[in-house]
């Protein structure tokens, strides 16, 4: 559907993106995941054709985009950002803006309005305006109003982000059921980790504007100390993860969830890193139609791991059980 290639992108020179290939399928549904600065909304604008990457090209089903993009093309696809901004007069009049634009009115406009108000738990909120809505509120009239005007490709900057749980779930069982309807990409980059494996069929996480081979539970932000020795010790929340690397200063720390050893006790083994704690959720590990169990533990910091659902079986792991993670120095990537 649309994709980037090559592509590299920068603010005043500085380089915030820089993906040889992104793609969001016809019909995907694609969590994008990362720390704040690490390039997900500069990644959806050029998803949404709103800037031109500086390098590089961006893809419809194939063809190449101009760096003008045609109107026709730009309604294909429609961003919701982080903070939307509603216009003047009320709920009803902001959901059905996108149908006017397009000349669709009277009774078809209601309808479609009323639509996607009842999907996402707006009805009684149709005569209110801005002034008179939560943020949560704001964000969810915002996706109503994306949806109204059917695009082939949403994109969703946080768009859970303000939204309590009962509201989140009707955000996606209304996208849900969109998808279920009709051909619908869609794109979401969010930091609520929990949503992503529920919903997503696919999770993509980005660390400095670079797609990350691991997701994020286990990505951290590390001051690395100088040194001409390729063992350093970064200090991460109360605990010290030891990694194998000439980098000094600032960078990300990756630690992949599938190369953390999982015991309920100490073992002997050259990993370096031995952390021991207790396992705070055990959910099946679904992204990319990966299988196995992710057990998530507070070792100090939280970390996930990824076992057989034999292994989680057989070391009985459930929610406070006790658990140590080990994994190699060599295992950890930096960024």
């Amino acid at each position: 559907m649309v994709e980037l290639r090559g592509v590299r992108h920068r603010y005043d020179g500085r380089l915030v993106l820089n993906l040889d290939h992104f793609a969001v399928p016809a019909g995907a549904l694609v969590a994008v995941v990362g720390h704040n600065g690490s390039g997900k909304s500069t990644l959806l604008r050029l998803l949404a054709l709103l800037e031109a990457p500086t390098e590089g090209d961006v893809l419809w089903d194939g063809a190449p985009v101009p760096r003008r993009p045609p109107t026709t093309l730009r309604r294909r696809v429609t961003l919701v950002e982080q903070r939307p901004i509603l216009f003047r007069g009320t709920v009803l009049e902001n959901i059905g803006y996108g149908l006017r634009v397009r000349g669709i009115q009277g009774s078809q406009a209601y309808k479609r309005t009323a639509e996607v108000a009842d999907q996402l738990g707006l009805l009684s909120l149709l005569d209110r305006r801005r002034h008179e809505l939560s943020d949560g509120e704001v964000q969810r009239v915002a996706v109503a109003r994306a949806l109204a005007v059917r695009p082939d490709v949403l994109l969703l900057d946080e768009p859970a982000s303000s939204a309590d749980r009962a509201a989140t779930g009707a955000l996606y069982r209304a996208l849900a059921a969109e998808r279920a309807a009709r051909p619908l990409a869609i794109c979401i980059a969010s930091h609520q980790l929990e949503d992503a494996y529920r919903w997503a069929d696919d999770i993509r996480a980005l660390a400095e504007g670079r797609l990350s081979p691991v997701t994020p539970e286990n990505l951290f932000r590390v001051e690395l100390p100088s040194g001409s020795g390729e063992t350093k010790h970064a200090r991460v929340g109360s605990i010290e993860i030891v990694v194998t690397t000439d980098r000094t200063g600032p960078v990300v720390l990756a630690v992949p969830p599938t190369d953390i050893f999982v015991s309920r006790e100490p073992l002997p083994s050259s990993a370096r890193n031995v952390l021991s704690g207790r396992v705070t959720r055990v959910a099946t590990h679904r992204p990319g139609g990966a299988g196995g169990v992710a057990v998530t533990a507070d070792v100090g910091v939280e970390l996930v791991a990824i076992v057989t659902a034999e292994a989680a079986r057989e070391l009985a792991l459930a929610p406070d059980a006790p658990v140590v993670f080990s994994f190699k120095a060599s295992a950890v990537r930096v960024f």
